[in-house]
């Protein structure tokens, strides 16, 4: 039996092999492509093979699992947490990789399956284009702050505030900084408009989707963005470890007989998913309901940044619940997650049959508008105002 141990670069591959229980030997670097694939091709089904976590650990996976009898894939901070030194070469590292698994001491990670790997690409890719449109639309900004401007429109790059910004008088640098900001997001606005309609027919016929969009405050992006970093929820027997997955608990440091101390959250995990759980929880807070009413509590005492926080780490509790149990959130207003419901279809090119509007007009009209600013709660001032229209309306006139 053979373990060998690759320590993947861009340009090569360093590689290390056990053999009867000695030590790592060296075998010469290998180039990535051709080379590497012949490597490849010489593994037998009594080799078994381990590397790390990177950017095309799957494409690589994939390709030695057609002949080696095992892959691995570990986790490279916790590798490097086990097998820390004072020496770091790429030698060394396939060395250590190679003497891990023959131990079998290597902490291997989940390997999602191609569903999973798609829409993980997919939502990166949005990621990627909203991180571009955000930084076109900061030069924007920066030219409207060098000449002391301030926007009349909310919307800056809405329909009002294009047409203001295209009849703003500036010298021609500016506006050509001004102008090739405006192009570059409307190219990178359709972008991120098709890969949100790729994403819809990725996730419209999966019923944890639509599960998901009956969260307050969760969308299609939200959505979609779970699904891909979580996968398989089974993999957590409990919600704190998704918590801890996603980098929402906090941190502790206890020795001693000193009580634990309790820090800032962990940031362990995709940044990316932890950053629209926060803005889901900033959307959720302001329907009425369990999550509203907890925020609240925790702003009293620690402030918004901290409420916001905690109850995204609510959140991710509420979807293993969801997920785990194959259950609807309790609290979701119905008419705001038909909506959303709805929205996914059309985003996915489904065709959709608008209901009869017979009955939806005046006093109707204004209750089912009054549902979606403030749910189902009948407390709610905007909803027992338009039920309170309602009995005015069908109050039978006085004599009848």
């Amino acid at each position: 039996m053979r373990y060998i141990g690759l320590d993947i670069g861009r340009d090569f591959a360093h590689v290390a092999v056990v053999e009867g229980g000695g030590a790592a030997r060296r075998l010469p670097r290998l180039a990535m492509g051709g080379e590497f694939r012949a490597f490849a091709a010489t593994l037998g089904p009594d080799d078994s093979v381990a590397i790390e976590a990177s950017t095309n650990t799957w494409a690589l996976a994939e390709l030695l699992g057609r002949h080696a009898g095992a892959v691995t894939v570990s986790n490279p901070l916790r590798t490097r947490a086990i097998a820390s030194a004072k020496r770091k070469t790429d030698d060394i590292d396939a060395a250590t990789l190679a003497e891990l698994l023959a131990a079998d001491y290597l902490p291997p990670v989940w390997r999602p399956d191609e569903a999973t790997r798609t829409l993980r690409r997919l939502v990166s890719h949005r990621a990627g284009l909203v991180r571009d449109r955000t930084a076109a639309r900061n030069r924007v900004a920066a030219v409207l702050a060098r000449r002391l401007v301030r926007p009349p429109a909310t919307d800056l790059f809405g329909v009002r505030g294009r047409a203001w910004l295209e009849s703003l008088e500036l010298p021609a640098d500016e506006r050509l900084s001004l102008d090739s900001g405006l192009a570059l997001d409307a190219v990178l606005t359709g972008q991120v408009a098709a890969a949100e309609r790729a994403i819809a027919a990725a996730v419209v016929d999966d019923p944890r989707a639509r599960r998901l969009l009956t969260i307050p405050g969760v969308g299609l992006v939200v959505a979609a963005s779970i699904l891909a970093v979580v996968g398989d929820v089974g993999r957590f027997d409990r919600p704190a470890k998704l918590v801890s997955y996603l980098g929402l608990d906090p941190r502790v440091r206890q020795s001693g007989d000193r009580p634990a101390m309790r820090g800032h959250i962990s940031r362990a995990g995709q940044a990316h998913a932890r950053g629209l759980l926060c803005e889901a929880a900033h959307s959720a807070v302001r329907s009425p309901g369990p999550l509203a009413g907890f925020h609240a509590r925790v702003k009293a005492r620690r402030g918004g940044a901290v409420a916001t926080v905690a109850t995204a780490r609510k959140l991710a509790v509420l979807v293993w619940h969801l997920l785990s149990k194959g259950e609807d959130c309790r609290f979701a207003p119905a008419a705001r997650t038909a909506l959303k419901q709805r929205a996914l279809d059309r985003t996915a090119g489904r065709q959709w049959t608008r209901p009869s509007q017979r009955g939806a007009t005046g006093s109707s009209r204004d209750l089912g508008r009054a549902r979606l600013r403030g749910g189902d709660d009948p407390h709610h001032p905007a909803l027992r105002q338009a039920i309170d229209r309602v009995r005015a309306d069908t109050t039978p006139p006085s004599g009848a």
